[in-house]
């Protein structure tokens, strides 16, 4: 008897890529850490000569978490292979292909609890200064990166939204900018004078200049790359990551440094916490709490090191 296609876990896995990319919605970062993680349960599953959706029970799942933890994988990432197996049984049930889901009851270690970095007020305005200093000499790429970083400490957006503004989304007389967020939301954020400014630096007298370098240059996006095409997550990255390496703190040195910072400084300066989930584009409220935790901790450090009685 032929096997039916549809049984076989590596097409499964497909068809649940595609529908997690192009049914859902969800973002690219997403869709590549399940299909990095269920590459991995399809290798796995046929060392031990399970190639059948059907016969992936809950013992050969856990056999495949005990394995990542027997070679010393992260905690964080045995959590987070827990969580794209149990989104993929989940929708392999929910999609007729198996009677049953094994995954439910998958248990896996919790990813250790980091709060995020967070950069001081003083810190920003340094760099920032430093940004600005090498901007007034109307370098391109300095104006850019100025712009970069304002805009994402300003309006607290994704790494990944930022690169993908149009000049067309910027209402710089309103000082808003139209992002599109996880799962395809779209949201208008308001950003400050600081930032508009940089951004007018970077519209007039940078992005023409990078933009004549190449006749293929996106027309459309709001930031460029050094060769004209839009600037990528990658790039913008390393942009980041260049000015965040010599100051002190620990954690991430990436763009959601900026993203958690702005957040914190929100809650901070007695932003309401619901304000700062619609500003961040939170779907849950619970996300946006760890910044108030943030919060807490600054302000016991804080105690500890000013009250006599601490």
């Amino acid at each position: 008897m032929t096997e039916r296609t549809d049984e076989r876990l590596a097409v499964a896995v497909d068809a649940f890529l595609t529908h997690a990319r192009h049914g859902r919605g969800l973002s690219e970062q997403t869709v590549r850490a399940y299909a990095g993680d269920l590459e991995q349960l399809v290798e796995f599953a046929a060392a031990r000569g399970t190639e059948r959706l059907p016969d992936v029970g809950l013992e050969l799942l856990r056999d495949w978490l005990w394995d990542a933890d027997h070679r010393g994988l992260a905690r964080s990432t045995i959590a987070r292979r827990s969580s794209s197996v149990r989104a993929f049984t989940r929708w392999a049930s929910e999609s007729g292909l198996i009677a049953s889901d094994p995954g439910a009851r998958l248990r896996a270690p919790k990813g250790a609890a980091h709060l995020p970095r967070v950069v001081s007020s003083d810190q920003v305005r340094t760099l920032l200064d430093g940004l600005a200093g090498r901007a007034a000499g109307d370098d391109p790429g300095a104006l850019r990166d100025l712009a970069v970083v304002e805009l994402l400490y300003a309006a607290a957006i994704r790494v990944s939204e930022l690169v993908g503004i149009d000049v067309l989304d910027l209402d710089r007389g309103r000082l808003t900018v139209r992002v599109l967020g996880k799962g395809g939301r779209e949201r208008v954020v308001p950003f400050g004078v600081p930032a508009r400014d940089a951004l007018e630096a970077w519209l007039e007298r940078g992005r023409p200049v990078i933009a004549a370098r190449s006749d293929a240059a996106d027309t459309g996006a709001l930031f460029l790359g050094d060769r004209g095409a839009r600037l990528g997550v990658r790039s913008a990255y390393r942009i980041v990551a260049r000015l965040l390496q010599d100051l002190p703190g620990e954690g991430p040195s990436g763009p959601h440094t900026f993203r958690h910072t702005a957040a914190t400084h929100l809650l901070d300066g007695g932003a309401d916490l619901r304000a700062v989930q619609e500003l961040l584009g939170h779907a849950s409220l619970g996300t946006t709490q760890i910044y108030t935790h943030v919060s807490s901790a600054r302000l016991r450090e804080v105690y500890r090191t000013a009250h006599p009685r601490a």
